[in-house]
């Protein structure tokens, strides 16, 4: 015969309700940690949207500025070139201006140049004769040059300048040169020539023995007196010997009408 055990049924259902309780307290407990977590996670996950969003607009705020930067720049520039334009477009009436006055001016200079080079040749054709070939020459370089299409006008009033220059030279030097004398007779002779500036031209024979000098279209023989003071200016022409006092006849000459 089984012994019936001394527990009270009321304690039991207590004991029941107490494990009852601790059990939904702990699930209660467990699902306050959870959503704790989940509260945790998502605000961390929001804080992380707006540091993303705080960079993004720290980066936009950062692509604005460079933006209104650029378009400053872009400002200033367009500024600067359409100044450039109106300064261009003033160089470019004032060329075609400038154009129109060079048509004028060919017109107007072309003859003076003629004229210029005519001068020169009746110049040189009236002036003693030193350096005849050479001269001559040169007024006709200039007369062919007129007639020359690939030569440009400026080319040719410079080439006239030079020229002009070149004569004008020869009023403020000495020279001596070996040329050839026209004989009476249609002969020549070698001789030196002595050039001071444009008033005077001398000769001496190659053995020294005869001098001469221009004088109203001719030569005329000096006296032999004068030998030796145009030998000793033809040295100083020369650079053979230092300038010095030369005691030499000076006639003027006289001018065609």
């Amino acid at each position: 015969m089984h012994k019936t055990l001394g527990i009270k049924p009321h304690w039991f259902a207590v004991s029941l309700f107490a494990i009852s309780s601790t059990l939904a307290w702990a699930g209660s407990l467990e699902h306050a940690i959870e959503t704790q977590v989940k509260t945790d996670m998502a605000a961390q996950n929001s804080q992380q949207h707006v540091d993303n969003l705080s960079d993004e607009t720290i980066q936009m705020l950062a692509e604005y500025r460079e933006t209104l930067r650029q378009i400053e720049s872009l400002r200033a520039y367009n500024e600067q070139l359409n100044k450039l334009v109106v300064s261009q477009k003033g160089e470019l009436d004032s060329m075609a201006l400038q154009l129109r006055n060079i048509e004028t001016t060919q017109r107007d200079i072309v003859p003076l140049m003629l004229k210029m080079i005519e001068t020169m040749a009746q110049f040189v054709s009236l002036d003693i004769p030193f350096l005849p070939e050479e001269r001559q020459l040169r007024v006709l370089q200039l007369q062919t040059l007129m007639e020359r299409a690939d030569v440009s006008l400026a080319e040719k009033y410079r080439r006239i300048l030079e020229a002009y220059q070149v004569e004008t030279e020869y009023g403020r030097t000495i020279e001596a040169y070996r040329g050839e004398l026209m004989l009476a007779e249609g002969q020549t002779r070698t001789v030196e020539f002595l050039r001071i500036g444009r008033v005077s031209l001398y000769y001496l024979s190659l053995d020294g023995l005869e001098a001469g000098i221009w004088h109203q279209g001719q030569w005329q023989q000096l006296d032999d007196g004068y030998r030796q003071s145009i030998s000793q200016g033809l040295k100083v022409a020369k650079k053979q010997l230092p300038p010095d006092l030369l005691v030499l006849p000076v006639k003027t000459a006289e001018v065609a009408q």
